[in-house]
């Protein structure tokens, strides 16, 4: 390889090694410093760390939020908590603009962090955007009866949402029979990255990923089995020579 091919084989290979670590940090760092600037001037100035020091100290504000957070949800799960976000909820439900707001991003809210909720867990395959082309999506929730009557009496609709690449954020939500629906047996993170990198990133095979499982256990037993066998002959070779065999040998001899 000449000089040129060996400098753009290590640009290349630095690019990849620090491309992915840049971005993380980059990302990590644009994160806390929005979660500071957005906390820390709720807090007053004297009980802020920075008011003593000559510098300013990062995450500060992501640890008060996250505090705070967690403190709001142990007051919430008991009965005063309860009865203050009840009388919340009522407030907001009397204003005419902001109940609808608050009511549609709380069932959101409980639907994507949900422990026991089933959205967005299972992954498809539907044909869009023509016959013969498929595309990934995600499954939602059934539809609501009134849809689903709307649509076809006693039918089985189900909402999928396609992710557009590379940004899976934004595409297409709509309602489709689960007959035209093709469930996969892949996660959905998986199923997220193929979607962000344009099918570049494949999701491992789990039929190879047992095999490669099963040949590391065939290749420990066969090592284990190779280190025995050398025990034994060199145990015969000590027999041979007059010494002890090992430490069973000694052992006896004691």
């Amino acid at each position: 390889m000449s000089a040129r091919g060996r400098l753009r084989t290590y640009f290349l290979t630095g690019i990849i090694v620090s491309g992915p670590l840049a971005i993380t940090i980059y990302l990590t760092w644009w994160f806390i410093s929005l979660i500071d600037g957005w906390v820390k001037p709720l807090v007053p100035a004297s009980y802020l760390p920075d008011h003593y020091l000559p510098f300013s100290i990062p995450g500060l504000g992501l640890l008060i939020a996250f505090v705070a957070v967690t403190l709001l949800g142990f007051l919430t799960a008991n009965l005063v908590g309860r009865s203050v976000v009840e009388f919340g909820e009522v407030l907001l439900a009397r204003t005419p603009v902001i109940s609808g707001l608050y009511k549609g991003l709380r069932q959101i809210f409980e639907t994507l962090f949900s422990a026991n909720g089933t959205s967005f867990r299972t992954v498809g395959l539907v044909e869009f955007p023509v016959k013969g082309t498929w595309s990934v999506v995600f499954l939602s929730a059934p539809a609501a009866p009134d849809v689903q009557n709307a649509l076809a009496p006693g039918g089985d609709h189900v909402g999928v949402f396609l992710p557009c690449a590379p940004n899976p954020t934004t595409g297409f939500f709509f309602y489709l029979p689960r007959s035209e629906i093709v469930e996969v047996a892949m996660s959905v993170d998986d199923a997220a990255k193929l979607v962000m990198s344009a099918g570049v990133i494949q999701p491992e095979d789990p039929h190879a990923r047992d095999t490669h499982a099963r040949e590391g256990h065939a290749r420990d037993a066969h090592a284990k089995e190779s280190h025995t066998r050398f025990q034994a002959l060199a145990s015969t070779l000590r027999a041979a020579q007059g010494e002890p065999a090992g430490p069973a040998a000694r052992r006896e001899e004691v």
